[in-house]
């Protein structure tokens, strides 16, 4: 990061709604599962005479998102024309918005919100060495535009914004967003100044397909920026759009920067005015909102004192989440049990996802988890008994203290019957009885692991230690 310039970052940034049409006719809203140009229809391609209708749930969606961003919803809305040529826009324009966004303002972890809009999305050009096709697919696809305040001045800011609006937007369900697929794009506009009250020359960077990618993306053209700056060779920064290459890992000048004129957007003739205020009951919309990722963090601790890693993995995977707080409605307040639930979760069961043949909860249910971990709790299994009967849980499902009882795994805490594998161990290892007898405490811990591995991982840990101080006396 440059520390002789002010670096301001603002973002744009594209998510395709998932509604079962597209944005202004009924073709399937497919883009990946079919052929290409098959999830199309007259309205898509242009055909004279076709005309577009609005799609009301795409609308909802969006007033969604600008509810859960504390936005205000417009209650007089249009749809403009982007007038633009180029071979993704079959019509010569894109229906978008323009003076009458949806959402106005807001705010989402802290970072400002300029307005939410509505449009469509553009066909998807393909490249190759014998030139370029085109598929109409994803024409017309319901893409929702959410614009920030240049307020963020970091690239990892930057970078947090956008990880909050991807969950935020799947918490609502009103988009998978992922960006691997393009159903998440965003956009870095940065510029650099020496006085911190006045923006630089702005310069938007695109083809960002990951939020790693974007960060680069910020850090080099802040550099590259820095380098123009101190050469004396300022005036080389023009507004214009660069690409990211992410095998070169650089920018790549584009083309000049449109401004709104160079589009000349007028309302759109076809589409009708829309009184959203009037179509939509917007407090009983905010009233249904579903528990919001800012929220969960708050609950999750307050009502269970976990780590804030843990939390951010279940805002990632709702799954999760849901399996998890079911195991904590079992153990019923017990935050140290519920802590110990979250980390096995997190990061035991985690691993073993990865190598699962199915779901790692379609044969676990939450009673059978929440019973090895009381069984942990109680001491009657140790971790590494703990892990082998939940990798059982998972492959094959059962009741966790019958696994324990048929693999041997159930913790020996008698110090009786620890004393006899105690005891072979200091027949066996004269020399570290002696040093520990000498005065070497540290010895204790070789003894103790020789002691697991004769009552082959049974004997309760804690029980072996004290028995074994005891008979070294």
């Amino acid at each position: 990061m440059s520390q002789k310039y002010h670096v301001t970052i603002g973002l744009e940034i594209h998510a395709e709604l998932n509604t079962k049409t597209k944005m202004f006719s009924n073709a399937p809203n497919d883009p990946f599962s079919a052929e290409p140009n098959t999830n199309i229809n007259p309205v898509d391609m242009a055909h004279p005479g076709t005309l577009p209708t609005i799609n009301m749930e795409a609308v909802r969606k969006t007033i969604m998102v600008g509810l859960a961003l504390g936005g205000d919803i417009a209650n007089f809305t249009e749809f403009d024309r982007k007038n633009y040529f180029y071979p993704d826009i079959p019509k010569g324009y894109q229906i978008s918005q323009y003076k009458y966004p949806i959402v106005s303002g807001g705010k989402l972890g802290g970072i400002d919100v300029t307005r939410v809009h509505l449009e469509e999305d553009t066909a998807t050009s393909k490249h190759s060495a014998n030139g370029t096709l085109v598929d109409y697919n994803r024409a017309g696809v319901p893409l929702m535009e959410l614009v920030t305040e240049p307020v963020m001045h970091s690239p990892e800011q930057a970078g947090h914004f956008a990880r909050e609006l991807q969950i935020l937007l799947r918490y609502l369900g009103v988009s998978e967003a992922n960006m691997e697929r393009g159903e998440m794009r965003v956009e870095l506009n940065i510029s650099l100044s020496a006085d911190p009250d006045t923006l630089g020359t702005k310069v938007e960077v695109k083809n960002i397909a990951s939020f790693n990618m974007m960060e680069r993306a910020a850090k080099y053209e802040t550099a590259r920026m820095t380098k123009l700056l101190d050469e004396g060779r300022g005036d080389e920064i023009v507004q214009e759009t660069r690409g990211w290459n992410d095998v070169k890992q650089i920018t790549v000048s584009q083309r000049s920067k449109e401004n709104a004129n160079d589009y000349r957007y007028f309302p759109d003739p076809d589409l009708p005015k829309l009184h959203l205020h009037e179509i939509f009951n917007l407090d009983e919309m905010k009233s249904e909102l579903p528990e919001l990722p800012s929220e969960k963090r708050v609950r999750y601790t307050d009502m269970y004192g976990i780590k804030s890693e843990d939390i951010e993995a279940y805002l990632l995977d709702q799954d999760l989440a849901t399996f998890f707080e079911n195991v904590a409605t079992i153990l019923d307040g017990n935050k140290d049990m519920i802590k110990k639930a979250s980390n096995y979760l997190t990061s035991d069961l985690v691993a073993l996802r990865e190598i699962a043949e199915h779901g790692v909860f379609d044969k676990m249910e939450p009673r059978d988890f929440a019973t090895l971990m009381q069984m942990i709790d109680g001491g009657d299994v140790n971790s590494r008994g703990a892990k082998d009967i939940l990798a059982e849980l998972v492959h094959n499902g059962g009741d966790p203290k019958s696994i324990a009882d048929e693999r041997g795994l159930i913790q020996k805490s008698d110090p009786e019957e620890v004393k006899k594998f105690a005891q072979e161990v200091i027949d066996e290892n004269p020399g570290p009885v002696e040093q520990y007898r000498g005065g070497n405490e540290n010895t204790i811990k070789f003894m103790m692991g020789q002691v697991m591995k004769k009552s082959g991982g049974s004997a309760n840990p804690k029980i072996a230690e004290e028995v074994l101080k005891e008979m070294l006396k």
